[in-house]
């Protein structure tokens, strides 16, 4: 049984109801179940799930039940169908990899001050063979960065930002990789995408400035809405949640919908649930073991664990350039999930070890 529903006992106001999927299958089982109705499609890919965890919110109602997905495939109640149809729409995502499971970011940090490469790639130049290498690794999308946003950062200009990213942009927009802008900001967004990047990567979910949702739907590119409780300054001080899971996606539902009115496309959007930004270890846990719900939003899931202090915390490994084991195992977990890309920085090892497990879960 998921790991977050201790937590529900509480006066906090939820939806009236979430399905989340368990029991999930993957190759020749998993087709099979799915043609035959036995097992839904998650996020419309390859892995199928028999069962689902029905969760109401209302007063007075069961914490939970445990249902299979056939006999509620087969419910005329409009709320359950609707739900179903969110985790089992083909997800729209036009980048195209000559791999399966999920894409592969690869972080690029044009900065003095990241948590885990700060200044390693802060020259363009040194940046721009870096993204190259990354490319060669395995990439998929390469995401840069100008302005850090770890636990404690301090903002930077966007002026600043935009000397740090642009050349690398410039440098970079070649490849046959699209470039995403890890930014926070509407000039910045603008200007990168002019200058050759297709996606915008945005830790506030466009919340951080007024202009964002207007630059957004001009800009007409995919954007990675991700989930963040508090400012990088202080958002790691007490982060609390009575239920990180249910919060975090109710959360990014309200911003989908608030971007659905702001006029930008849906085939445009993609989630991040946010993993270390305001989180604690449990937190962060509690996110990583119920991923497959997150395909109830209903749009691509990005997840970014790589290197994150909670692999650290975990596993006693103090220093981030140390905890690629650890980021390797997440990025599994998010294949296993159905997740439909992983940002990370080691490239070549995540890529290996994504291959041997899809052609593992193939057969």
């Amino acid at each position: 049984m998921p790991r977050f529903i201790y937590v529900l006992e509480s006066s906090q106001t939820v939806r009236d109801l979430y399905l989340n999927p368990v029991g999930l299958l993957y190759g020749s089982i998993a087709q099979e179940a799915i043609s035959t109705g036995c097992a839904g499609r998650l996020g419309g890919g390859d892995i199928g799930f028999q069962s689902l965890q029905m969760l109401h919110g209302k007063p007075g109602a069961p914490l939970s039940e445990l249902r299979c997905y056939k006999e509620l495939r087969a419910s005329s109640d409009a709320a359950v169908v609707k739900a179903l149809n969110l985790l089992e729409d083909k997800r729209c995502l036009s980048i195209k990899s000559d791999h399966s499971g999920p894409l592969i970011m690869g972080v690029v940090n044009v900065t003095p001050d990241s948590f885990s490469d700060g200044g390693d790639f802060l020259d363009d130049k040194v940046a721009i063979a870096q993204g190259q290498a990354l490319a060669t690794a395995g990439a998929d999308i390469l995401d840069i960065g100008g302005e850090s946003t770890r636990p404690g950062a301090e903002p930077v200009s966007a002026g600043e930002e935009l000397a740090r990213v642009l050349p690398v942009i410039e440098g970079l927009r070649t490849l046959c990789q699209p470039l995403s802008i890890d930014t926070r900001k509407p000039e910045v967004m603008k200007q990168a995408v002019q200058s050759g990047a297709q996606i915008v990567n945005d830790i506030t979910a466009l919340t951080f400035d007024g202009k964002s949702l207007v630059v957004a739907r001009q800009l007409n590119r995919p954007v990675i809405f991700m989930h963040a409780q508090g400012d990088p300054r202080t958002m790691q001080d007490n982060p609390t949640y009575e239920n990180v899971v249910l919060e975090v996606f109710d959360w990014l539902s309200d911003r989908l919908e608030i971007a659905d009115k702001a006029g930008i496309k849906r085939q445009n959007l993609m989630i991040d649930p946010g993993i270390g930004f305001g989180k604690n270890i449990d937190h962060n846990l509690a996110l990583m073991a119920n991923l497959a719900f997150f395909h109830g939003l209903g749009v691509p899931i990005v997840l970014g664990a790589s290197r994150k202090r909670f692999i650290g915390a975990v596993a006693g490994v103090p220093e981030a350039k140390h905890r690629m084991p650890g980021s390797i195992a997440a990025a599994i977990q998010g294949a296993a999930s159905g997740v439909q890309v992983v940002r990370v920085h080691d490239v070549a090892e995540t890529r290996q070890a994504l291959s041997i497990t899809e052609a593992i879960r193939a057969i």
